[in-house]
């Protein structure tokens, strides 16, 4: 269980966050929603000690992460960033990375293959041996994926990792997502846009509102009320083919 407990942040007298809290099960995908400058992205960047909250805690099975090593960190908590800058080392290596917390001397053969077989389940196995500065944003994107799944953490950050796909793509991109997070039992908190693809794919749903936790829950808290008080918009929810839609206008 993920337990987050009052994430206080500040840029100088600027404050970002204010006593956010919620907890999140083993296997679940939690969607982070809010306007653009609602603090999301430096929410869950105080969660892997990026950033350091000034006040709060965050606690992975009872262990509190500040106290972690790290290795034990690394181990615990991967993160995908919104924008990944490439260069010439190639995928395989790149994917390889992600191993490193288990490694002692060097990469092992159960290591190799372990990058392997997740580079096939992201579809990028033919590119394994190009570039990055060769993949388009979106073939990064899934690198990054790739990589973040070979440390076998407990939790998974992901900030808008379907913002450089097209709507198949997205579609793959979350349900694999989704997919890997129930089978090893990983939790997931995944910063996005689309209102419609995080009711796809989510399980449950946090709402921040100028820096603050507005509401939590499965997508009964997914309402036009909701939509209309965060996003200052008008909105109302549908049921298509007996899943939950929002529709803007």
């Amino acid at each position: 269980m993920i337990d987050i407990q009052h994430i206080s942040f500040s840029y100088g007298r600027k404050r970002i966050l204010s006593d956010v809290s919620f907890q999140a099960q083993a296997g679940e995908c939690v969607a982070i929603l809010g306007n653009n400058g609602a603090g999301k992205s430096t929410f869950i960047t105080c969660l892997n000690r990026i950033r350091r909250p000034e006040g709060g805690e965050v606690l992975i099975d009872g262990r509190p992460v500040r106290r972690m090593s790290r290795r034990e960190l690394a181990r615990s908590v991967a993160y995908v960033a919104q924008n990944n800058e490439m260069s010439q080392v190639t995928v395989f290596d790149c994917v390889l990375l992600g191993r490193r917390p288990y490694m002692r001397w060097g990469a092992s053969r159960q290591d190799g293959e372990l990058c392997r077989a997740m580079l096939n389940r992201v579809g990028m196995e033919e590119f394994q041996l190009r570039n990055l500065d060769e993949l388009s944003g979106g073939e990064l994107q899934k690198v990054m994926l790739a990589r973040a799944l070979v440390q076998e953490p407990d939790l998974l950050l992901l900030d808008e990792p379907t913002s450089s796909l097209d709507p198949k793509n997205q579609y793959e991109m979350m349900a694999l997502v989704r997919e890997v997070a129930r089978e090893r039992k990983i939790t997931v908190l995944v910063v996005i846009h689309d209102l419609n693809l995080a009711l796809r794919f989510c399980d449950r749903f946090f709402f921040l509102k100028d820096g603050r936790g507005y509401c939590y829950g499965d997508s009964q808290v997914v309402t036009g009320d909701v939509i209309r008080q965060v996003y200052g918009i008008r909105g109302e929810t549908v049921q298509i083919n007996g899943t939950k839609a929002v529709i803007i206008g």
